[in-house]
C-alpha cells in the first residue's frame, strides 16, 4: 500500500477543486470583493424595517461565471479571527433559520450584475435580542476536460488543481431594541518604528447587540494640533463575545511634532446603523 500511495505521489496532478474561503468582515470599503465577484452591501441587517433586502453581486471578470449562495456559521474569536461551526455557543443564536435567500445560484456575464433577495421569515415569539448566521456566496468551479497530455500513459491519474473564491457577509436579525455599547481600554503602542507605530487595544462590548464601526486614531500635539494617523472601518464585536483584542498600524510622517503629542482614539458606530454609540479613549506616545 505504501508503495502504491507514493507512485500516485509522482504522477502529475490535474481535476481535484480546491476550496478556499476567504471571509470578511472588517474590510475597509463599503463593497466586499474577492477573485472576481464584487457583493454590496457587505452586511444584511434586518432591525424592524423592511422584511426584504437586496444583495448586489457583480462579475468584475472577463468570463462568464456562476455563483452559488448558501448559508453558514461563524464564531467570531477574541482576537478577531473566524471559525465556522455547526452549534451555536452559549449566547449566540442563529439567523438562518428566519431566513430565505433567493436564488440561491446564479449566472452573471463579465461586466454584468444580479440581485439576490433576503427575506425575514416569522419571528413571532423570538426573544429579545440578536441572531446572526453569515451568507456564503463562492464561484462554481468551470468544467473544464482534461487534456489529453494531462494523462499520456493511461497508468496515469489526471487531478487539476482548481482555486475557488467565495466571500462570506453576516446576515443579522435584531428583536427589541438596540442596547449595544462599546468601551476601549488597555491601549499601549509599540514604536519600534517610530514612523509606524503598532496600537494594540481592548473593544468591549455591552447589551444584546453586536457593535459595528469605525476605529479612527489622532495624534494631538502639545499645541492642540491634531493630525489623523489611521483609520480603520467596519469593525465587528459579534454576540456573544464581550470583548475583542484589535491591533493596527499608525501612520506618523505627516504629524508635525511627535514631542509631548498624544493619541485619541475614537470608536464610531457607522450611519447605517440606527443605533449611534461612539467610545473613546487617549495614550501618551512612548
Amino acid at each position: 500500500m505504501r508503495n502504491v500511495f507514493l507512485s500516485l505521489l509522482n504522477r502529475p496532478l490535474t481535476g481535484l477543486c480546491l476550496l478556499i474561503m476567504l471571509s470578511g468582515p472588517g474590510v475597509p470599503t463599503k463593497a466586499s470583493a474577492q477573485g472576481n465577484l464584487l457583493v454590496t452591501p457587505r452586511r444584511v441587517v434586518f432591525d424592524g424595517g423592511s422584511r426584504i433586502r437586496e444583495l448586489n453581486l457583480a462579475n468584475i471578470g472577463t468570463d462568464t461565471a456562476r455563483f452559488l449562495i448558501s448559508m453558514m456559521e461563524i464564531r467570531m474569536n477574541p482576537d478577531g479571527s473566524f471559525d465556522r461551526i455547526a452549534d451555536p455557543e452559549a449566547g449566540q443564536h442563529f439567523a438562518s433559520p428566519y431566513l430565505r435567500i433567493y436564488p440561491r445560484s446564479v449566472s452573471i456575464a463579465p461586466g454584468e450584475s444580479q440581485m439576490v433577495k433576503v427575506q425575514l421569515l416569522k419571528t413571532e415569539g423570538l426573544d429579545s435580542g440578536e441572531f446572526r448566521s453569515h451568507i456564503y456566496i463562492r464561484a462554481a468551479p468551470a468544467e473544464k476536460p482534461v487534456a489529453a497530455a494531462d494523462a499520456s500513459d493511461e497508468n496515469d491519474i489526471a487531478v487539476r488543481l482548481t482555486a475557488v473564491f467565495g466571500i462570506s457577509i453576516p446576515a443579522i436579525v435584531r428583536v427589541g431594541s438596540n442596547d449595544a455599547d462599546v468601551t476601549l481600554s488597555d491601549a499601549v503602542v509599540s514604536a519600534t518604528d517610530p514612523q509606524k507605530p503598532r496600537l494594540a487595544l481592548t473593544m468591549q462590548r455591552g447589551g444584546k447587540m453586536s457593535s459595528y464601526g469605525d476605529l479612527t486614531v489622532s495624534c494631538v500635539t502639545a499645541k492642540g494640533k491634531e493630525t489623523q494617523v489611521g483609520i480603520v472601518r467596519g469593525i465587528a464585536v459579534y454576540t456573544p463575545n464581550r470583548s475583542r483584542r484589535f491591533e493596527m498600524d499608525l501612520d506618523m510622517r505627516n504629524v508635525p511634532d511627535a514631542k509631548d503629542s498624544k493619541l485619541l482614539v475614537r470608536y464610531n458606530t457607522q450611519k447605517e446603523d440606527r443605533y449611534r454609540d461612539t467610545a473613546e479613549i487617549s495614550l501618551k506616545l512612548p
